[in-house]
């Protein structure tokens, strides 16, 4: 913790020079010597008189030199310009981050409606296609029934034609028999 002086002292504590002083001589309060000067340490005070650390976080310990102040100050200064400088470089970085999501899920929705109509477009065409397949098996079987058709046809006509000429030969032997009876 931070160490004061015995002016500082009074002022975060609200009590008087002489109270502090009769304090530290009375061993009650604990301090410390540097460069013969007294030395409290703000927890002393807390523990004794009871100080509120918001007036002790006000206060500061130890004035530096101006010099050192102002290049502290220089130092927080490049700090917080170089912290702000990293935030919007990962600002950009962000942007430019969602901007190739958006890009990305733009192209994923346009394959997917792509792929979608060539599935469309196959089953389609694969119902075309069975429906090809089953008229030409249909023309098949009825190309087939009409040449068996025609076959049976032919068959009969030849049955026929052949009974015929049996009945003809028939006919004709018993033709020629009558007429050899006759002559």
């Amino acid at each position: 913790m931070a160490k004061v002086g015995v002016q500082r002292a009074t002022e975060l504590t609200g009590k008087s020079k002489s109270t502090i002083q009769r304090a530290m001589k009375s061993g009650k309060l604990s301090y410390d010597v540097d460069n013969n000067r007294k030395l409290i340490d703000v927890s002393e005070l807390e523990r004794v008189f009871g100080v509120e650390m918001t007036k002790i976080d006000a206060a500061p310990a130890v004035q530096k030199p101006s010099y050192e102040a102002e290049l502290q100050q220089a130092r927080h200064a490049l700090e917080v310009d170089r912290l702000e400088l990293k935030v919007k470089m990962l600002e950009d970085q962000l942007d430019a981050a969602n901007t190739h999501v958006q890009d990305l899920k733009a192209q994923r929705d346009s394959w997917q409606k792509q792929a979608q109509q060539v599935l469309l477009t196959t089953q389609y065409s694969q119902e075309q296609s069975d429906a090809r397949i089953k008229e030409l098996q249909n023309r098949e079987e009825a190309r087939a029934r009409a040449i068996q058709a025609k076959r049976q046809e032919e068959l009969k006509r030849q049955r026929d034609l052949a009974a015929s000429n049996q009945n003809s030969s028939f006919i004709n032997s018993l033709f020629t028999k009558n007429k050899k009876k006759a002559s």
